[in-house]
C-alpha cells in the first residue's frame, strides 16, 4: 500500500444520491417569460384602479402579478408602480388594509411579495443616482464635495414610506415573512 491519505477522499462524490451530485436547477421554479409591454399594460390598469380610489385593489393587483420572468426593465416598471401605490396610501389605512389582505385567501404569499418589493425599493432608494455623482466639485484640499445627498429629490420620503410599510407588515405577517423572502429564489 502506497502513501495514500484516505482522509482526503470526498466520499460524497462517489455516492449517486449525495447532495453534491444533485442539480440545483430543479430547485428554482420555471418562470414564464414576461415582456416589458405586458408589464406596462398591467401597470396602466393598476394605475387606473388607483385613480378610481381603489387603492387596496390596486395593491392586490400589483402584488398578485409580479413579473418574476421579466427582464430588468419590466421589473423596474413594476417596482415603480408598486412604490407609487404605497406612497398614495395613507398611514392610517396601512394596518387595516394589510390585515384584510393577510386574512384573505393567499394573503401570506401576497404579503411576502410586498416584502420583496419593500426590500427592492429600499435598495434602490439607498443607491446614489448618477446625477449626484456628476455634481461633485473638487476642493482645493484635494477632496471632493457632493452637493446633493440622499439619492436626489424625494429619496428620503420614499425610504420613509417603505420603512413605515415594513414596520406595519412585520406587525401583521410576523418575522417569518422576512425569512421566506430571503430564502425565495424568485426575485422581483
Amino acid at each position: 500500500m502506497a502513501n495514500f491519505n484516505w482522509r482526503t477522499i470526498n466520499i460524497d462524490l462517489l455516492d449517486p444520491e449525495s447532495p453534491a451530485n444533485f442539480s440545483t436547477v430543479s430547485l428554482a421554479p420555471a418562470l414564464a417569460s414576461v415582456s416589458a409591454s405586458e408589464v406596462q399594460s398591467l401597470s396602466s390598469q393598476i394605475k387606473q384602479l388607483l385613480r378610481g380610489g381603489d387603492s387596496e385593489g390596486a395593491l392586490r393587483g400589483a402584488l398578485e402579478n409580479p413579473p418574476y420572468g421579466g427582464d430588468a426593465a419590466a421589473k423596474e416598471v413594476h417596482l415603480a408602480t408598486v412604490v407609487e401605490i404605497l406612497q398614495s396610501i395613507k398611514q392610517s389605512e396601512m394596518s387595516p388594509m394589510l390585515s384584510r389582505i393577510y386574512g384573505s385567501d393567499g394573503g401570506v404569499e401576497v404579503l411576502d411579495v410586498l416584502m420583496k418589493y419593500l426590500y427592492k425599493g429600499m435598495s434602490h432608494a439607498s443607491q446614489p443616482s448618477s446625477a449626484s455623482t456628476r455634481s461633485m466639485s473638487p476642493q482645493s484640499t484635494g477632496f471632493s464635495q457632493i452637493h446633493s445627498r440622499g439619492g436626489g429629490e424625494g429619496g428620503g420620503q420614499a425610504m420613509s414610506v417603505l420603512l413605515s410599510w415594513h414596520e406595519k407588515l412585520v406587525e401583521i405577517a410576523g418575522p417569518g415573512s422576512i425569512v421566506r423572502v430571503m430564502s425565495d429564489r424568485r426575485t422581483v
